[in-house]
Order: C-alpha cells, then sequence, then structure tokens
C-alpha cells in the first residue's frame, strides 16, 4: 500500500514537472523564482560584506568591470560606501517574506470572508461585500501609507498592513468560486443527508476552489513585491539595518546621472523577481483553469 501510494506521488510529481518543461513560459519563470530564493536562503554565503556596513572611503564606487571598480565590490557601492551585491542579495529575503507573508494573510482574510458570505448568503453576504465595496473606494496606496505613518514602518507591519488591505480580490474571487459551486449536485447530496455545514465546506467546496486561490494568490505575490518596493522607496517600508530593494532604489535617484549602478542593479532586481512570478503565474493558470484547457 505504501509502495502503491508512493508510486502515485512520484507519478504526479513527473506529470506536472512534465507540464512546467513544456511551458517555456513557465519553465523561464520557475528558473528566476527557484533563483531568488535559492539566492535568499544562501545570502550569508553569498553576500561579501555586511550589507549595513558604512564606509565613507569607498564611497560611489563603481562595478568591477569599469574604471575606477575594485574586485572587493563586484557591482559598486552606493553613497555610503556600502556594498550594493551584498545589500541585493539581502534584500531578496525582504521582498520574499513580504511577498510571500502578505499574501498569506491576505488570502486567508479573503478566502475566509468570500466563503462564508456566498455560503450562508443574506445578511452577511451583504455585510462582507459592502465591507469590501468600502475598502475598494479607498485607494488602496493611500490606506497603506496612512496606516503606516500612524503605526510606523517595519518587516512585521509591512506584512500585516499590505495583507490587510489586499483581501477584496481574494473575496470576490471565492465568493463567486462558491456561489457556483454550491449549487452542484454533491453538495446538495451531501446536505440531503444531513452533513454539517463544516463538512461540506472543507470537504466539498474548499478543493474546488483550491486551484483558482492557487492562480491568483501566485500573481497576487508579484503585486505585493512592487507595493513593498514602492512603500520603501517613499521612506514608509522597510529601513535600516534590514536592506530593501525599494530603499536602495531610493537612496540611488539622486545619482542616477553620475553612479547609475545604486539605483540599476536593484531595478533590475526587483524586475527579474517580478517578471518571474508573473511568468509562473501565468503557467500556473494556463494549467489550473479548467476555461483556459477548453481554449486550448
Amino acid at each position: 500500500m505504501h509502495a502503491a501510494q508512493k508510486s502515485r506521488k512520484q507519478g504526479g510529481i513527473r506529470h506536472w514537472l512534465g507540464l512546467l518543461l513544456k511551458s517555456k513560459t513557465g519553465t523561464t519563470g520557475a528558473v528566476l523564482v527557484i533563483l531568488v530564493i535559492m539566492i535568499a536562503l544562501s545570502a550569508p554565503l553569498l553576500a561579501t560584506h555586511d550589507p549595513a556596513k558604512v564606509n565613507p572611503l569607498d564611497r560611489l564606487q563603481p562595478p568591477s568591470w569599469l574604471e575606477g571598480g575594485s574586485s572587493e565590490h563586484l557591482l559598486g557601492t552606493d553613497n555610503l560606501g556600502r556594498d550594493i551585491w551584498s545589500r541585493i542579495v539581502y534584500g531578496s529575503r525582504v521582498s520574499l517574506i513580504v511577498g510571500v507573508g502578505a499574501v498569506l494573510v491576505s488570502g486567508a482574510i479573503g478566502a475566509v470572508l468570500g466563503l462564508l458570505a456566498a455560503y450562508y448568503g443574506k445578511w452577511i453576504d451583504a455585510l462582507i461585500m459592502r465591507v469590501a465595496d468600502a475598502f475598494l473606494a479607498v485607494p488602496t496606496i493611500l490606506l497603506m501609507l496612512v496606516v503606516l505613518a500612524v503605526v510606523g514602518p517595519g518587516l512585521t507591519t509591512m506584512i500585516f498592513v499590505i495583507g490587510i488591505t489586499n483581501w477584496v480580490s481574494y473575496a470576490r474571487v471565492v465568493r463567486g468560486e462558491v456561489l457556483s459551486i454550491k449549487e452542484q449536485d454533491f453538495v446538495k447530496a451531501a446536505r440531503a443527508v444531513g452533513s454539517r455545514s463544516g463538512r461540506i465546506i472543507f470537504r466539498h467546496i474548499l478543493p474546488n476552489i483550491l486551484s483558482s486561490f492557487i492562480v491568483i494568490s501566485g500573481m497576487s505575490v508579484a503585486t505585493t513585491i512592487i507595493m513593498e518596493a514602492s512603500l520603501s522607496f517613499l521612506g514608509l517600508g522597510i529601513r535600516a539595518p534590514d536592506v530593501s530593494w525599494g530603499g536602495m532604489l531610493s537612496d540611488g535617484r539622486q545619482y542616477v546621472a553620475t553612479s547609475w549602478w545604486v539605483a540599476t542593479f536593484p531595478g533590475i532586481a526587483i524586475t527579474v523577481t517580478v517578471l518571474g512570478v508573473i511568468f509562473l503565474g501565468d503557467w500556473l493558470r494556463d494549467v489550473l483553469d479548467p476555461r483556459m484547457k477548453v481554449n486550448n
């Protein structure tokens, strides 16, 4: 029995790997995402300097391959003499933690509220949807700026602020899915035989909305990484001694004309990471969305 289960599991892994390798977009996205994850996990090994260490004597050194550059600083240094490569490596940790953490928070809130609204309906549905409308009426970035200005910046604060301001899309998607699924025959049959609401929700409904939830979560990670970088660029996100790619962009904006590398390399890091997540999310959408399968 154990051998049979192990064989099915291996077959499932090979199946998904085969689907991934067939897609150039999915493969590219997976490679980029895995690369960023490996860099983040190996930051202490890959970083050549303390990312927060200030050295005025090495201020604004160009990358090693340019005239005046040094092999000691592969991508050069910033306006305070900090090693850019080391800061990019450690900044990948912040981007991934905030990206995944905020999506987990917003996804959990949105999924629960959307499920409750659709399954129980009536005044519960009306109340949750009106609250969602109220959140949509206020620009998300403005709401986050106000909350962060009051509460103060920080990694944990950033995760929860982005999480609690971006749950609406999850709630609406989950609500729409559940409204359709709860009218299906298998749900009606479960209700007819006396199954409790909890069992129906967790056993029959949740597995059927999981694919849509995974797709929207994957795409939201890219949006969240950009939000974190934007807030850090404005000075309301991650602050020293923690390293953020958005904060690095903010530090280098006034040196774009003279010391382009200070802002260029963290910008490239953000672009590569976001593109990887988007490519992988597009592949997940194509594979998991039944409508895409029909169209193909």
